[in-house]
């Protein structure tokens, strides 16, 4: 993969607003380091004139007028206030929505092209308004839907998704249940009677699919692990599942395919990949395989996805200025 950058193609301005909350600000980390782009303002409207990641750059009281004199902006904002964003900015620059008002399954994802980089580049090469994938969806959709695509799953059976998550997944807003003292040492479900509000978008990009979705707490600041029992026709095992994988993911990207074993969390925090795994499993009727999937819920589940969405918004390798790790 080529990194280096072109120094004779103008850097793209981009602006980001709501840079203080855990994935606005390890967008701005990411941008602070990105050979391509020039980060003009940050929005925070408890810290106005506070330092940025960015060097020299003070954070500044949210416009939508400023917003218009860039190319790119970043909403990092909470669920329900991307839409009023999008509609105030306008015609001007191109956006990348990271709440879920224009996913897969919200009412208004016609407007938006879904952010699954390593699948959408051409139609993200000419979109004005990207909407960036969930973190749960993240590491369920780029495991199953080359299975789905490929006729390697049995449809008329329920999947099953268990997934945890580290506590930054649930945002920076002070919520008793999200203290130290109620995360340490405990690990819990939540969201439970498949009404998490991610599902929707699992199903309306795994469509056929019958899923059964669970997450959890994790007592870690950060990343997270899928277990996912996937039902298979008779005669498909993990290497067909392997195969699927890498056709999908082998021309370029943030996936990586284990050739054994499977996923660790470790692995994938504090980096914008995700890791796919797969295992028989023995003794169940119709068969199932294990599908393991890790990705960092800031990273991959976020941030990394944002940035290689800008980057196949502009023509640019999907990788460049995302953390890829060894």
């Amino acid at each position: 993969m080529d990194m280096k950058q072109n120094t004779d193609e103008p850097k793209v301005r981009v602006g980001v607003v709501g840079g203080t909350g855990y994935t606005g600000s390890e967008v701005l980390e990411l941008l602070r380091r990105h050979p391509r782009a020039d980060v003009a303002f940050a929005t925070s409207r408890s810290r106005v004139g506070e330092p940025s990641p960015i060097p020299g750059l003070t954070f500044s009281e949210p416009s939508s007028e400023r917003c218009r004199e860039v190319d790119l902006v970043f909403l990092c904002l909470p669920h329900g206030a991307g839409a009023d964003w999008v509609d105030a900015i306008g015609k001007g620059p191109r956006i990348i929505d990271l709440t879920s008002d224009h996913r897969p399954g919200s009412g208004r994802e016609d407007e938006a092209v879904y952010g699954l980089a390593e699948f959408a580049a051409p139609k993200l090469a000419e979109a004005k308004l990207v909407a960036n994938p969930g973190c749960y969806p993240t590491g369920a959709i780029f495991a199953l839907m080359p299975l789905v695509e490929r006729g390697l799953m049995d449809l008329d059976r329920l999947t099953i998704v268990n997934a945890a998550s580290g506590v930054t997944g649930a945002g920076r807003t002070l919520r008793v249940d999200l203290l130290f003292g109620e995360v340490s040492e405990n690990f819990r479900a939540y969201g439970e009677g498949n009404r998490h509000r991610h599902l929707r978008e699992m199903k309306a990009t795994l469509p056929g699919t019958s899923l059964l979705f669970q997450p959890h707490l994790l007592p870690i600041r950060r990343g997270i692990l899928e277990t996912i029992v996937v039902p298979v026709p008779d005669g498909v095992g993990p290497d067909e599942v392997r195969e699927a994988w890498v056709d999908q993911y082998e021309s370029g990207g943030a996936v990586r395919v284990l050739p054994e074993g499977m996923p660790e969390i470790r692995d994938v925090v504090n980096t914008d990949m995700l890791h796919l795994g797969v295992s028989a499993v023995e003794g169940v009727e119709p068969p199932v395989l294990t599908v393991v999937a890790a990705l960092d819920n800031l990273g991959k589940g976020a941030a990394g996805q944002a940035v290689q969405n800008m980057n196949a918004m502009m023509g640019w390798n999907l990788n460049e200025g995302i953390r890829c790790g060894p």
